[in-house]
């Protein structure tokens, strides 16, 4: 058996019930990959984003729906010894990679200033929306997961003065006609990382040209406090998170000072007698 063949398989069998289950059920509950769909997998080089493709090409082989998957990766300045891990680990995977270039880094570089970490996202986004055009592809799907929708819950309600979450899927405000798509919603990065180890794979970590050239660290950012502050309330509750995903999908309209939809505010008052 190859490799990639014994890394699929690790995928379906020893974690089945951490990975694949949960990524079949986001896909079904979710609604996240329907017949026909053209998706354009994207794949940053860390261990969440292949292991999306993995399961996504395992998905195509063996699913009753039709669809088909393009699995890319944007380099954005990426060194030369970055981009070679990707490309390295790709080939373990037996994933068919298709890279495309871009100046974000470049860009970002002169005129982000001491916040470069907004810039280099929004136009990562734009030129991953423009690149699943130009592919033909009606859905991006990213590799999100668990850990992330929890985190993004929070730094909301803590930091954000708001009660919202980082969504399975959500239409595009600037590209009609795409959607993008998290099937790793529902796995926690715990078991991820637990899958990357047992394949005994590198994947890079953060291949950010800023932090490994400035030095700016993400151990001081407010989303790294949350990861912290999560990591605390596991140790006396393992299902802490669990619940606190639950609440999102568990508002009770009745009890909340105010609602906001399409930027239009509404409170309780307005209804009240």
């Amino acid at each position: 058996m190859e490799r990639y063949q014994e890394i699929e398989r690790s995928i379906i069998k020893r974690f089945r019930k951490e990975i694949w289950s949960k990524f079949v059920k986001a896909i079904k509950e979710y609604y996240l990959i329907e017949e026909n769909d053209s998706i354009m997998v994207c794949i940053s080089g860390g261990k969440d984003s292949f292991l999306l493709a993995k399961c996504i090409q395992e998905l195509a082989r063996h699913s009753k729906i039709p669809f088909t998957a393009h699995y890319v990766v944007m380099n954005p300045g990426y060194t030369e010894k970055n981009l070679n891990r990707i490309k390295e680990n790709a080939k373990i995977l037996n994933l068919p990679i298709e890279i495309f270039e871009s100046d974000i880094f470049e860009v970002v570089d002169k005129v982000g200033g001491k916040s470069p970490c907004y810039l280099c996202a929004r136009m990562r986004r734009g030129y991953l929306y423009s690149k699943a055009k130009e592919l033909g592809c009606n859905k991006i799907a990213l590799g999100h997961h668990f850990d992330d929708v929890i985190e993004t819950s929070l730094l909301s309600l803590l930091y954000g003065s708001e009660i919202k979450t980082m969504m399975p899927k959500l239409h595009s405000d600037n590209f009609p006609g795409l959607e993008l798509v998290r099937p790793l919603y529902l796995i926690k990065e715990e078991d991820i990382i637990s899958w990357s180890k047992y394949n005994n794979i590198s994947f890079l970590n953060c291949a950010c040209k800023f932090t490994e050239e400035y030095n700016l660290s993400i151990k001081e950012s407010k989303r790294e406090e949350v990861k912290k502050l999560i990591k605390e309330l596991r140790k006396t509750d393992k299902k802490m998170d669990e619940r606190i995903f639950k609440a999102y999908d568990n508002i009770n309209l009745n009890c909340i000072l105010g609602t906001k939809k399409d930027g239009k505010y509404e409170s309780f008052l307005d209804n009240y007698k």
